[in-house]
């Protein structure tokens, strides 16, 4: 019965990275998380379900949600003192602290759209040194948290991926999963199929007609932290691709496609654009957004050679 703070300091023992500010910024992280998994447990209570009557920068619909997740993973980091950068999905700039210490990019809670209808949502983190605009490969640490039948947390470094469940008793994230590894294949895709006439790429719908040849199974919840956390652990792929409507993709570089590659590199799967590893991608925008195909090595590398045939 491990819990997340002693992991981090056992951990930090065996690789330098890890110093006393990191493990705060990852403790405060994570203390911001579990009182958002109390807030959406208790959200139809509290009337916290439904629209805030507002847009973010993306032009998307604001939840009430959102805006309190926001708010809570805001106020928590600035009090650490030793974040120097945090950038947001729902606010348009990023907010500068100080001129050193760690950047923090984040989702304050994917899968807005299922937040009324009491799907798993999550909050999505990724850390990097001083700037946040960075390639991906960059990136010290990211991870999510999953608010789900039980609150999980899912914490990468370069060299491990490891996963910790919220125990309601002591109120602390204990470890559970050491030095985790995904499938290398899996039988399941996850795709948003009803736009397959609006691919830009004709070889992903040849690659995902040769999935349903082999009996692949589709399961897609349209909350990226759901999808990819069954993709992790079940192994298959995930695929947010670009269309007609969105010619870059939908998902963001830097709080969304890069934390979860960086977990499913280092949990030993790939993750690509179709072009080239996300991993590599250097940001030209603070919400840029790219397309994403993640998950076991054997189904990502097949989709490559669709892709690229």
């Amino acid at each position: 019965m491990i819990p997340l703070t002693t992991y981090l300091f056992q951990k930090a023992v065996r690789n330098p990275v890890i110093d006393d500010a990191l493990v705060l910024i990852i403790s405060e992280i994570t203390s911001a998380a579990k009182i958002i998994s109390g807030k959406v447990r208790k959200a139809a209570l509290l009337d916290i379900l439904g629209s805030a009557r507002k847009t973010n920068v993306q032009g998307e619909e604001v939840q009430k949600l959102d805006e309190l997740a926001n708010e809570i993973i805001i106020e928590t980091l600035k009090c650490t003192g030793k974040a120097c950068m945090l950038a947001s999905e729902e606010v348009e700039d990023c907010l500068v602290l100080s001129d050193t210490g760690y950047s923090i990019a984040f989702d304050p809670l994917d899968g807005s759209s299922n937040i009324d209808v009491n799907v798993s949502i999550g909050t999505i983190f990724s850390i990097q040194k001083e700037d946040v605009k960075k390639p991906g490969r960059e990136q010290i640490a990211a991870g999510y948290v999953i608010y789900g039948p039980s609150t999980m947390l899912v914490l990468a470094f370069k060299d491990s991926v490891s996963v910790f469940c919220l125990d309601p008793e002591s109120g602390n994230f204990i470890l559970v999963k050491d030095n985790f590894k995904m499938p290398e294949k899996g039988k399941i895709y996850s795709i948003n199929e009803a736009n397959y006439h609006k691919w830009t790429e004709d070889g992903l719908r040849k690659f995902v007609d040769s999935l349903k040849e082999q009996k692949y199974t589709l399961r897609y919840v349209g909350s990226m932290v759901a999808d990819v956390h069954r993709t992790l652990f079940k192994g298959g792929i995930f695929i947010y691709p670009a269309d007609v409507k969105n010619k870059n993709g939908k998902l963001r570089l830097l709080y969304e496609a890069n934390p979860m590659s960086f977990i499913v590199e280092n949990a030993g799967g790939l993750a690509t654009t179709g072009k080239e590893p996300i991993l590599d991608v250097v940001p030209q925008e603070l919400h840029q957004r790219v397309p994403v195909i993640l998950g076991s090595k054997w189904e990502v590398e097949e989709c490559l050679k669709y892709l690229n045939g």
